[in-house]
């Protein structure tokens, strides 16, 4: 099965970073954050990848061309114009890359990958921005089970400031830092789809319209989205902020997102 992710958008809100490079190639902890949610996916056994390119896409092309070589030891002769490899920790991606224009959006980033797909019965889908330990292998059975075209992961993100509750004058009893938010389940971006979700944009140039508007809610009018909720980590590389919390999280040695660790 493959996986289809999202990683052509301007990424404004990280424009810190995102001036230089496309946001999925931003890096934590020296690996783009592209790199921990295909990781993420091969822990359960899916490597084959089609990722949808917009701005900088030459950026994630030129990383993917080089990566093996970036990836080995290797002895250049250069009165030879000869490489050789002596050892390489390269990953078994398969990976195709698909120029999807600059300012399409979400939906029609999709529709023009679908003739990468056109063999598949269903496929995953997923952002270039999120990373969780979410079970895919998990997610797929469970979407397997219930028939409808779409399954979307929904989580419930901590909130973003700290809640403190204090008595009569003031003496703090009780502080918790980002608490769960209200209780509300949101899109936590990793989906699987099959093929006929592809009749909805039948006939439509779906380049102006994102994903998350009129595609999923026609498929949620016509009962054809089933949810898996995730009670685990997850969390989104939305601003610099974020970027700063999962580097925290990486170098304190037990990354949540780092299931790998577990399977191989």
């Amino acid at each position: 099965m493959k996986t289809v992710i999202f990683a052509g958008g301007l990424g404004t809100r990280i424009s810190e970073e995102s001036h230089l490079r496309p946001k999925p190639m931003i890096e934590i902890a020296g690996k783009p954050i592209l790199w921990h949610i295909m990781k993420i996916y091969q822990a359960h056994g899916f490597n084959e990848f089609i990722i949808c390119l917009g701005y900088k896409g030459y950026m994630i092309k030129e990383y993917f061309i080089n990566y093996f070589f970036h990836n080995s030891d290797i002895t250049v002769d250069l009165s030879k114009n000869e490489v050789q490899v002596h050892q390489t920790n390269s990953e078994d991606f398969k990976v195709t890359l698909v120029d999807t224009g600059l300012h399409t959006m979400t939906a029609g980033r999709l529709q023009k990958v679908k003739e990468y797909l056109k063999d598949d019965e269903s496929f995953m889908l997923t952002y270039g921005d999120g990373v969780s330990d979410i079970n895919i292998k998990e997610l797929v059975d469970y979407h397997k089970s219930h028939g409808k075209t779409c399954t979307v992961s929904t989580v419930q993100p901590a909130g973003k400031f700290g809640v403190l509750e204090s008595e009569e004058g003031g003496f703090v009893k009780h502080f918790v830092e980002k608490p769960k938010g209200s209780g509300t389940w949101i899109n936590g971006g990793f989906f699987v789809l099959n093929t006929n979700v592809f009749d909805y944009f039948e006939g439509k140039d779906m380049t102006p319209i994102m994903w998350e508007e009129d595609p999923m809610r026609s498929l949620v009018a016509d009962g054809e989205m089933m949810s898996y909720q995730h009670r685990g980590f997850w969390k989104c590389m939305d601003i610099l902020r974020d970027k700063r919390d999962l580097e925290r999280m990486w170098d304190s040695g037990n990354p949540a997102w780092k299931i790998w660790k577990k399977f191989i």
